[in-house]
Order: C-alpha cells, then structure tokens, then sequence
C-alpha cells in the first residue's frame, strides 16, 4: 500500500470541499435523524449486508460501499419526497446532514456483516470446518465446534459491537480537529454527499442510479440465463466452462462468467487485482504443480485432497504466513508512522507563531473553518455518559461471553477490553493517516495469543471468539472516526453521528445474523467445491489451531517455506510512502477503486488526491470542472 502522510487535506490549504454559506440553515441534530431516513437506512442495510456476505463467503474480499450507501440514500429519499410533494403532501426538505446520517447508520449496519466474522471467525466454528481439516488432525476437536445458531450469534454481535463506539468518541475533537487527520475514505464520502445537494450533483445521482439499475438488470438476466445450462453437479454449464482448453482446465484454469468476481475485479485496484491474479498464476501454474511432483518424499502420497499433512496443507499454511508477513509489516509500519506524527505534532506546538498579512480569500477559508468546527463541537457528547456506556458494556459484555463460549474465561474478556481501547485508538489514527483499517490483523493478534494461554482444552473456540471481540471493538471504532470526519465536512452534529451509528449497529446486529442465516439455509455454505466456498473459515480455525500446537505435525519441509515466506513479506516490502513536502497526494490501495455500476468512478478505498486548486479521487491527473465525472476520476474544482 502506498500513502502519503500530508497536512489536512481541506483545512489548511486552499483545497476545500465546498463553500460554507454563512446563510446556511444548519438542522438541529435531533432534525437530522428522521423516520424517512431510519427506514431507508434498514433497507440499504439489508441490501448491503446480502452483498458483503455473498462477496465474503466467495472470494473473501469486502470492498468499501460508503460512497453507494450515501448515493442510493440520496437518490431514495429525493425520490420520496419528490413523489409526496407531487401529491400535494408538504415534506421537509432533505439536507446533507440528513444524507450523512442515513449514510453512516448504512455503514455501521453492513460492517458487522463483515466484522461479525460470518465469513471468518464465527464458521470457523461450524461443523463441516472442523471436518473439512480431518477428525484425526491434532488440535482439532469435536468439543470445539459450535455450528451458527439465531440466537447466540445475534446475542453475541449485541454484547460486544457497541463498545467500540464508546471506547473513542471522546477523543473526536482530538483526531479530527487537533491532529487533522485526514480519513480519505470519510473525505471522498463529504465530497460527494456535498456534491450532490447541488442540483448538478442531483442531476449526476440520478444517471449514476439509473445506471446502477441497467447494470443490476443485465446482471439479474445473465443469472439467470447460467441457470437454465447449469446441469447437474459441477462438470459442465457456463460456471464450469473450459474457455482456456481441458488442459488448463484440469489445473482449475477457467471462466465462470459469474458477474460477482467480474464486479469485483471492477471495484477492486490494479493493485489487488494484479496481486490475485499472480497469485493464482504461481500457485495453481507453478507451485502446486511441484510440490505435487514431491509427493511421497514431502509428504504421504496417499493422502486425501483435503488432508492437512499433504499438498491442502501446503495451500493454507503458505496463505497463512502470506497474509500474517504482510499484516505484521504494515502493522509495524503504522505503528511507527503513528509515534513519528504524534511527535511532531508535540513539536509544532511548541515552535513560534507567525501572523501573516491574511488576503480575503484566506479569510473565508479560516471562517469556513471555524464554522465547521463551531458545528462539530456544538452538541457535545457527555464523557461520563461515554465512560460509563464503556464500562456497563464491558461489565455486560464480560459476564455474558463465556456463557457463549464457555472456554473464553470472564478474565481473558476483561483483560481484552482493557487494552482494547489502546489498540481501537492506534488503528484509528492509522486509518486517518493511511486509509488502512488493520482490524483482522488485531483480530488474528488476539486470536493467537489467547488459543495460546488457553492451550488444548478449548483453546480453538477461545481463540476465535477472542478474535471476534477484538475485531469488533477496532472496527467500529474506526468506521465511527471516519464518518466523524465526514460529518464534521458536511456540517453534520456530532451527536446525530454517535447516534445514528448506535442505531446503525443495533439494526447490525439483527439484520446481518439474518441475512447470513438466508444464506446458511440455501446454500452448502463452506463447500471447497460449491460456489460459497467461505475461504478464510479454514485459515481461521488454522491460526487457532497453530497457537495450540505449534508446527509439529505439518510437513516437514513445509515450517522452513513458512519462515521464509514471512520473513520475505515483513523484510522485503518496497516502502511505498512518499515525502509529503515532495508530492501532496494521498493514495490507497487497499480495496477498492473504480466501480463497475457508476461509470467506473464511484470510489471505495478512494485514491483523494491535492493538486493545486482541484481534488481529485481516482487515478487519472485530467482536468475537471465542477465536481463532474471525467474518465475514470472524480474531480473537484475549488476555484
């Protein structure tokens, strides 16, 4: 990944999201939460997490949909009142700050779709895992499985989803108006929702929606065309077509021309896109293929195709040390980036102020500023509530989990939401710096220290579920800095934030339980042949299993390929960050990029980018004017 870390991005330049109207009626915070906009947001809340969980138990990659959660909250409510007012019924009219809110109660309710670990953690535990790595493998217990279940997972989600949003909401003056962090995502976010209460950017929505329905159409008949050629079982059909030739077709070289990973290779970077790709190339081209060539000398060659001591072994374990090397550097790598600015922030303080002759223009720029912080710090919400709302949930929080999963002891809870709030907060500066959330990377942090203290007996369940914990306090917490950081661009209340992601997290918490059981019921969910293959519920349950047994019962060569490997990822990676006072730019490639529903630029890790008096979110450096979309880039012109 590759970030620049700068001075903010709209504040203390002449790059600004949009001119503040000093005229501007801004609606009390309590007006900012309408009835209107809590039921669109449960709408779009169900539609997204059905997307995150299909994305998640397919090709595990969840890209950020911030940007269609504003946009369709918008063209939903626009639509609505604009049928009422047709009608002869008189409706309030719809504000930014109203987009806002709808937009942050969507994310806070399809996160959990992700950080509830439906694709990771939680089916980790399921029966057909623990079957899938072998009855007979050591440190995989009958005892530690618990197949997914209404009522403990959405009793679970409740317990221990809202504790994130206390353990940071009183330090939301400090990230997003003291340090200026930046939040490119919430920033690219407060652009657009600024731009489309303007009546070029309503225009612009609407042919973004009416292009999001031609595209979902095309994709809704071509899924159902497959249909009708599908047969019977997994040889033949559009998903098992040999485009490539039976040779390659043998090595697992084929198109599906399932729209999904189509959409997903759209949305995704070149970045990812690429670094999928080489690595299906290298694996099922080339390493497989030689370690299969090895087959009784590596390992047994009479083992299944599903058996951890042979080539399956091989497979999960190097994907292992791949994602754990990499989480590990950037972890260290944030970490490092998070103690360097916060120093040189201690040091700016004390340097020596000097008062320039301000023009007019510089002059608007600073009351925009303080109008915006004016509206950011106006509804304060109260510490002791936020303190004692952390401690009555974890208090909650640590008396309920060991019922659900009786090895995870009441202490090691305690312990986790101790350090937990450290943790919430150094990833959330992270985000504001670099656009990276490392949330399943402090989730695999805590899944491997407790299945280590925990040892044999019931450390796999205590591991997973100490990972659930963890990831759900970091994620939240950051999400909330971010759509802080976007309310504080669009004039929205702090508080109609805080609340809106407490209603959003709630809705969460009942409809990802939900719309994941849809897919429990009707699908053979983990089936390493079936299209819901669920690929990180076997590397989970691995990493669990790893803490508990260490490396003994692997393949004796396959250790040495693991260090290596993550020694290579943690060592060797090109440092991509760029000296801020060379290039004024912010860049990230975590997961997401040019959509293929809005004319390829509806951004969702944006690339936001300074570039005299335009920003910009994409990759193209073109010209642009008034926030109109050219090529494959979103500009926004601030002269």
């Amino acid at each position: 990944m590759g970030t620049e870390i700068t001075e903010p991005l709209l504040l203390d330049s002449k790059d600004t999201v949009k001119t503040v109207d000093s005229t501007e009626i801004i609606p009390e915070w309590k007006d900012q939460i309408t009835i209107r906009g809590l039921v669109v947001s449960a709408v779009l809340g169900v539609l997204f997490c059905i997307i995150t969980h299909k994305l998640n138990l397919t090709v595990g990659i969840i890209p950020s949909l911030n940007v269609a959660a504003g946009l369709l909250g918008f063209f939903f409510v626009k639509s609505w009142t604009g049928f009422l007012s047709r009608l002869g019924f008189s409706v309030s009219p719809f504000t930014k700050q109203e987009n806002t809110v709808i937009q942050t109660c969507v994310v806070a309710c399809y996160g959990l779709a992700f950080s509830g670990g439906f694709g990771s953690y939680l089916i980790a535990l399921d029966e057909k895992t623990y079957k899938l790595i072998g009855k007979d493998y050591p440190g995989n217990r009958a005892e530690d499985v618990m197949n997914p279940g209404l009522g403990w997972m959405i009793g679970f989600l409740f317990v221990v989803s809202f504790l994130g949003l206390f353990s940071l909401a009183p330090l939301r003056k400090v990230m997003v108006m003291d340090y200026k962090l930046t939040y490119p995502s919430g920033t690219a976010t407060a652009m657009l929702i600024n731009s489309f209460h303007t009546n070029t950017g309503a225009e612009l929505a609407g042919k973004q929606v009416t292009c999001l329905g031609k595209y979902l159409s095309i994709s809704l008949v071509w899924s159902c065309f497959k249909w009708f050629f599908s047969g019977i079982g997994d040889s033949c059909g559009f998903d098992n077509f040999p485009s490539l030739g039976l040779t390659l077709y043998k090595n697992t070289f084929f198109f599906d021309f399932s729209p999904t990973y189509v959409g997903c290779g759209l949305i995704c970077p070149h970045i990812v896109n690429c670094s999928v790709l080489l690595g299906a190339i290298i694996s099922w081209g080339f390493l497989w293929p030689f370690i299969t060539h090895h087959a009784g000398s590596w390992y047994p060659a009479d083992l299944s195709s599903n058996d951890f001591k042979g080539l399956y072994g091989y497979k999960v374990f190097i994907a292992i040390a791949l994602i754990l090397g990499d989480g590990l550097y950037n972890l260290i790598k944030i970490v490092i980036i998070t103690i360097k600015e916060m120093c040189n922030k201690s040091t700016m303080q004390n340097l020596p102020i000097v008062r320039e002759v301000q023009d007019s223009e510089t002059s608007k720029l600073l009351l925009e500023q303080r109008k915006r912080d004016e509206v950011f710090l106006k509804d304060r919400i109260p510490s002791w509530l936020v303190a004692s709302g952390y401690v009555g949930l974890a208090a909650i929080s640590t008396a309920v989990i060991p019922v659900i999963f009786p090895p995870l002891k009441w202490y090691l809870v305690l312990c986790s939401y101790i350090i937990a709030p450290a943790l919430a907060f150094c990833n959330s500066y992270g985000t504001g710096l670099t656009d990276w959330n490392l949330t399943s990377t402090y989730g695999k942090i805590g899944l491997f220290i407790i299945a280590s203290l925990v040892g044999s007996d019931g450390g796999v369940v205590a591991g997973l579920a100490a990972c659930g914990v963890m990831m759900s306090i970091v994620s939240t917490a950051a999400d909330l800095m971010q759509d802080f950081k976007t309310g504080y661009l669009t004039l929205s209340s702090a508080k109609s934030m805080f609340v809106s992601q407490l209603v959003g997290t709630a809705m969460g918490c009942v409809i990802a339980p939900l719309t994941f059981w849809l897919f429990w019921s009707a699908f053979d969910i983990g089936d390493p042949n079936g299209p819901y293959k669920a690929p990180y519920a076997v590397i989970f349950r691995e990493m669990a299993i790893l803490g508990i047994e260490g490396f003994s019962e692997l393949p004796r060569t396959l250790p040495g390929i693991m260090l290596w490997i993550l020694c290579s990822c943690s060592s060797h990676q090109p440092s991509t960050g760029r000296d801020s006072q060379e290039d004024l730019a912010v860049h990230s490639y975590s997961d997401g990029h040019g959509s293929p529903i809005l004319h390829r630029s509806l951004l969702c890790r944006r690339h936001v980018c300074r570039d005299s008096d335009i920003v910009c979110m994409g990759a193209d450096k073109q010209e642009g004017r008034g926030g109109l979309f050219r090529g494959s880039c979103f500009w926004f012109d601030m002269r």
